[in-house]
Parts: C-alpha cells; sequence; structure tokens
C-alpha cells in the first residue's frame, strides 16, 4: 500500500492520471501518447520545484517517510554473503541495532545500522529505530573485531534517538554510547558512516565516529529530534515543526559545517521512489571511499580521524569571534 505525504499528493494525483492514460492507450485504435508525455513533462517538473523547495518540516517528514529505505533495505541489495552477529556477550541481543559481516562488490565489510523495522511486529521488535545499551556494545563488539581481521566497517545510521527508556538507563545507556564515541576514534581499520533516514542524537553518533561520514540527499542529522526539542523549550511536542525550522539539520548545512563530508544523491522524489537508482548511487560513493582509505597506514588513519572531528565547531567559533 502506498502512503503520501501531504506534499506529495499533487504528485501522486498526476501520477494516477498517467496510469489510467497508459491503460486506455494500451487499447487499440487508441494513441494518446502525446498527451502522456506531455502530462510526465509536467510530473517532472513538479518534482523538481517541491523537492528542492522543502521546508525543514517536510525534509523530517520525508527523512521518515514510510516506505524509505531502511538498513536491512540496503543490506539486502547491496551486500552479498551477509551473516549477522547477534549479543553484547553482557546482557542481550538489541534487534534494533544489525551487525554482521559481508562482501561489498566483492570487498570484506563490517557492516553496523540502525533498523526500523516495516510493519507493526517488526517495528516493536526493532524498537522504532532506538537502540538500547546492548546494542551499542554489541556495534563495539563488531566494530573491534572486524579491526582485528583488518576489515573496513560501514555503518547505516537512521535513529530518531538512543532509547530513553528506565531499563535502558539502568543498564548505562549513556556510558555505552560514550564508550564508543571513545573507543571508535582508536578502531584501526576505515570506518565509513551514511546517515540514511534521521540521525537523531548521541544515537545515530554512537556509530558514526567515522574517517568519512555521508548523508543521503533527504535525510536530517540533529543534536536532537524536533519533538524531543519542542517538549524541552515549548513543553509541547505538537511544536516540533516550529524547532525542525530552527535546528538546520539537513545535509547541505552539515556539509557547510564539516560535519559530514558529502551528500548521496538520491533519485528525483527521495530513495523510496527508486530503491534501486538509490542503492547504485549509494554503493558507488562506498566502493570510491574504501579504495581511497585503504591506501592510508593505521597511524595516518587514526590522525585523520581525530583531526577531523578536532576542527568541528572551529568555524562556528570564529564567526561568532569575528561579528563581535
Amino acid at each position: 500500500m502506498d502512503y503520501t505525504l501531504d506534499f506529495e499528493k499533487p504528485v501522486h494525483e498526476l501520477e494516477n492520471q498517467i496510469k489510467e492514460l497508459q491503460e486506455a492507450n494500451a487499447k487499440p485504435g487508441i494513441d494518446i501518447s502525446k498527451e502522456i508525455n506531455a502530462l510526465q513533462d509536467k510530473v517532472d517538473g513538479l518534482i523538481k520545484d517541491i523537492y528542492d523547495n522543502l521546508s525543514p518540516w517536510e525534509r523530517v517528514q520525508l527523512s521518515r517517510h514510510p516506505q524509505r529505505p531502511h538498513t536491512m533495505d540496503y543490506i539486502d541489495k547491496m551486500i552479498t554473503d551477509f551473516h549477522e552477529v547477534h549479543g553484547d556477550r553482557r546482557f542481550s541481543d538489541d534487534p534494533s541495532m544489525v551487525t554482521g559481516f559481508g562482501y561489498l562488490d566483492g570487498q570484506k565489510v563490517a557492516v553496523i545500522g540502525i533498523e526500523k523495522g516495516r510493519k507493526t511486529q517488526d517495528k516493536i521488535l526493532r524498537n522504532f529505530g532506538m537502540a538500547r545499551p546492548e546494542g551499542y556494545r554489541k556495534a563495539l563488539r563488531v566494530m573491534k573485531m572486524a579491526a582485528q581481521f583488518e576489515i573496513p566497517i560501514i555503518t547505516f545510521v537512521d535513529t530518531p534517538g538512543a532509547y530513553p527508556g528506565i531499563g535502558a538507563e539502568e543498564r548505562g545507556q549513556a556510558q555505552a554510547i560514550a564508550e564508543n564515541l571513545e573507543e571508535m576514534f582508536g578502531i584501526k581499520t576505515p570506518i565509513l558512516a551514511v546517515v540514511i533516514g534521521e540521525g537523531g542524537s548521541g544515537g545515530a553518533l554512537g556509530i558514526a565516529i567515522a574517517d568519512k561520514a555521508f548523508m543521503m540527499e533527504y535525510s536530517v542529522y540533529s543534536v536532537i529530534s524536533p519533538e524531543s526539542c519542542a517538549s524541552i523549550l515549548w513543553a509541547d511536542p505538537k511544536k516540533a515543526e516550529t524547532a525542525a525550522n530552527s535546528l538546520q539539520l539537513g545535509p547541505q548545512k552539515a556539509l557547510e559545517l564539516g560535519i559530514i563530508d558529502g551528500i548521496i544523491p538520491e533519485p528525483a522524489g527521495g530513495a523510496h521512489r527508486d530503491i534501486e537508482e538509490a542503492c547504485k548511487s549509494l554503493s558507488s560513493t562506498l566502493k570510491k571511499e574504501l579504495n581511497a582509505l585503504s591506501k592510508l597506514d593505521d597511524a595516518k588513519l587514526l590522525e585523520n580521524r581525530f583531526e577531523k572531528f578536532r576542527r568541528m565547531g572551529n568555524q562556528t567559533i570564529l564567526s561568532e569571534k569575528g561579528s563581535n
């Protein structure tokens, strides 16, 4: 069943008209191909106009689109011979954090990603993409294993934030994320991180300390989700749209500030409209970057990773001093 966001409805209506005309055009003695082509040109123009001018809140909605590709979709289509690894060897397994090993176009890789789930039962199983401490510990275990065997790491980020439940806090949620942040700076193998949907708070950063970080064109990356921000500032999560307008959570701003290293283009209208094309674009970027990082020795790799994060924020600080 197709799901349509409010700002997508004009496109959806025109596409339905095209389908009806195509069915009529298939009947003998009827040729309305010119009308169909004209309507398709109108759809293409409308898609460009809408998606080139998304508001911050519309971008958030698009990053959460129910049909948008998730971690498991990218793994299924891009990673061959994938074998999942379970458990943190301390408490339990966290299904929201997917970890394992496979091949990206023949290159052995470790894959770590946060999975939101698709249908209701799967969403519940995956805890709606909010990882618990055992998930972050499992991720770190796989990263260390990958480093031991000199296997590069790819992480897929898609979460509104780490799970804030009482049980998670009792089991050391903050400490688990903090340990990941510290330990990832010392992982002696290339790390690539991609925000494929939502990149929310420390829940995202816990698997995003990388040599190169990227965002899909219609993804978001922010210190806090709009709903949580609105709850804190106005005690009203319904003001999430207002919060989104202030958070500057789009990829272009993140690139300007040096938070990410590149933006991966998506098919017109978003990755959910052409998953195959989205996978092709993502796979091409990952292979190119892995090839470049593989030429660095361990010392240079770690030095560059540290300096990358050390530079973050300097531009903002200098700009503020200049304005004073």
